[in-house]
């Protein structure tokens, strides 16, 4: 019997990005899927499905039996939510319960999709690296928690059970098959679209999402057991990012700087309506908080470990807006 390489989210953006990197080397896939997700993105990747999801630990048995690699790509991405006890349940206690299912399943290598939401930040413009320090009380918003928590808990069991998983720290990756969209392929939608009249001081480090599954499928080849590895691409402040952005999709650039005293109440409104009427808000306060700081950081560890090499971030933007053209999401 074939072994398989079993990837979870693999309907997602990281996801279907990784199964796809994996299939061109070769891999048998397995794909861990929950019922009823949108599977647009791995309708053409020849694959054996498995019913899935890191809320119901009792179906990772399933999945990972038989497979001699495991690629944990699966996470509840929300910058907000009304309630964060499902999200805290699928993202750390589930990752720690699949890690688990895996090591007694035998598997061979791991490698665990964490973020550099997991990672301390400097903030004041200084890159951050896998060594920055970094404390839970310092992680803002939810989401950042839940990923720093399950982080933790791959690294303990890296430590007391001897589990084989190498840990990569995607930034924040831009590029097709952006089907929700995320976050920040939302924000990079809006820009496109001529809906960004206004920005923040702040910075991020954009990344192509192929060239993160690119570093997924070099830390199972190379990767070192216990080790973390960030994967970026170029930091850019936002107001750069955005003219960027309207320059490739031929709309004025955002002029305006807010401060974030006069978003505040707009971002209290915001979150009132979301859980009122159901509604996704667009600015939470902890989003205003967390763009306080520039999220810069740097992929020098994987380039020399790994032998990673992300392209210009501007390819990412021009195939994430050539995507959503084509899909019909930027008119």
């Amino acid at each position: 019997m074939t072994a398989h390489t079993l990837v979870t989210g693999a309907t997602g953006f990281v996801g279907s990005a990784v199964a796809r990197t994996l299939l061109e080397r070769g891999h048998s896939l397995r794909l861990m899927v929950r019922e009823g997700s949108d599977r647009r993105n791995i309708a053409d990747i020849p694959a054996d499905l498995v019913d899935g999801d890191l809320s119901r630990p009792e179906t990772f048995a399933r999945a990972v039996e038989g497979c001699r690699y495991v690629f944990h790509v699966a996470a509840d991405y929300r910058l907000w939510v009304p309630d964060p006890a499902p999200m805290m349940t699928a993202n750390v206690e589930g990752t720690r319960q699949l890690m688990l299912a895996a090591k007694a399943a035998g598997v061979e290598k791991i490698v665990y999709c964490s973020s550099v939401a997991a990672l301390g930040l400097i903030g004041d413009g200084s890159i951050a690296d896998e060594n920055t320090p970094v404390q839970e009380h310092a992680v803002i918003g939810i989401y950042k928690r839940s990923k720093y928590r399950a982080e933790q808990e791959v690294l303990q069991l890296v430590r007391d059970q001897r589990l084989p998983a190498v840990i990569v720290n995607p930034s924040t990756p831009v590029g097709p098959r952006d089907i929700k969209p995320t976050p920040t392929g939302q924000m990079i939608l809006d820009c496109a679209a001529g809906r960004m009249p206004a920005y923040v001081d702040t910075g991020v480090n954009i990344v192509h999402v192929d060239d993160v599954a690119e570093g997924h499928a070099l830390a199972l080849e190379r990767g070192t057991i216990g080790e973390k590895y960030i994967l970026g691409g170029e930091n850019y402040l936002l107001r750069d990012l955005f003219a960027m952005v309207s320059e490739i999709a031929h709309v004025p650039p955002p002029k305006i700087r807010l401060p974030q005293e006069v978003i505040w109440p707009v971002a209290i409104i915001s979150e009132w309506l979301s859980r009122s009427f159901g509604i996704n808000p667009r600015v939470t306060r902890e989003m205003l908080a967390m763009s306080r700081k520039k999220m810069f950081f740097s992929s020098d560890k994987a380039k020399r470990e790994l032998g990673y090499n992300p392209r210009p971030a501007r390819k990412a933007v021009e195939d994430a807006i050539t995507w959503f053209r084509n899909n019909g999401m930027l008119k």
